[in-house]
Parts: C-alpha cells; sequence; structure tokens
C-alpha cells in the first residue's frame, strides 16, 4: 500500500496511511470504526469496507473465509493485523495511545481473548442499539 497525502477541511496534508478494515454489513463494526476515526486527530487511518474492490485487494493474504470474522489493520508497509493482534498498533496510532498500546503488547492473549468475545457478539450489541447505518467515510 502507498501512502497517499490527502489534504483535510483545515486544509492540512493527512498521511492516511493505514487501512482499517470493517464488515459494511455489520452496524456495530461501522459504529466502532466511526469511533475510532473521530479519535484519530492525525489523520493516519482511511477506513476501507472488507467487501469492496480495495478491501479484497489489501487482504490477499487473508483466507477467503477469514476475511469478514475479524477487522483489518493494514500498515504502509502492506502488513495485516486481524482482531486483537491490531490492538497495540491502532492504539499508538491514536493521541496518548502508548500506555494502550504498551498493555496491550504486554497482554496479548487477554487482547485478542477480549477481541473475539466481542467480535462474537457484534450482533448482539448492534440488537442493543450500538450500531450505525452509515458507512464510515472513506478518505
Amino acid at each position: 500500500m502507498t501512502v497517499c497525502p490527502n489534504v483535510d477541511n483545515h486544509g492540512v496534508e493527512s498521511r492516511r496511511d493505514h487501512a482499517i478494515l470493517y464488515d459494511s454489513d455489520c452496524g456495530f463494526c461501522k459504529l466502532s470504526v466511526h469511533a475510532i476515526l473521530r479519535l484519530d486527530r492525525d489523520q493516519r487511518l482511511r477506513a476501507v469496507s472488507i467487501q469492496s474492490e480495495e478491501g479484497q485487494r489489501l487482504l490477499t493474504e487473508v483466507p477467503v473465509d477469514q476475511r469478514l470474522l475479524s477487522a483489518h489493520l493494514v500498515t504502509p508497509g502492506g502488513t495485516v493485523l486481524s482482531g486483537g493482534a491490531a490492538g497495540e498498533t491502532l492504539a499508538r496510532l491514536l493521541p496518548g495511545g502508548q500506555l494502550t498500546g504498551r498493555a496491550l503488547a504486554r497482554f496479548p492473549g487477554a487482547t485478542d481473548w477480549t477481541y473475539r468475545w466481542v467480535s462474537r457478539n457484534r450482533g448482539f450489541f448492534g440488537r442493543l442499539g450500538l450500531r450505525s447505518q452509515k458507512d464510515p467515510p472513506s478518505a
């Protein structure tokens, strides 16, 4: 993946050099990505639907039957981090996320277990009203 410079609404160039891939059929997933993008003050992330042509291209190394089982983070170098394994890198991209990133790295088993639990229950969270009908903005 190449770095695509963009200009934000304030005329400041942004990098958007990490792609966060989400299930566009999942309202909870869309809500989660909206929340993450709101925290992304440095504009490092760009949302990409897993089901899109670009999403499928970015996930060629992930078996097709596993692509929708979790969210994914693709680094500028093309490394795909999936599920809980993306937590540390994602946290460090967000303001104040260094400490959270270190904690997630220190306890990868707990991070992965928590991610898998939330992922398995995303339909339940959506039924509770924790969902969005709108796709996150793509850069």
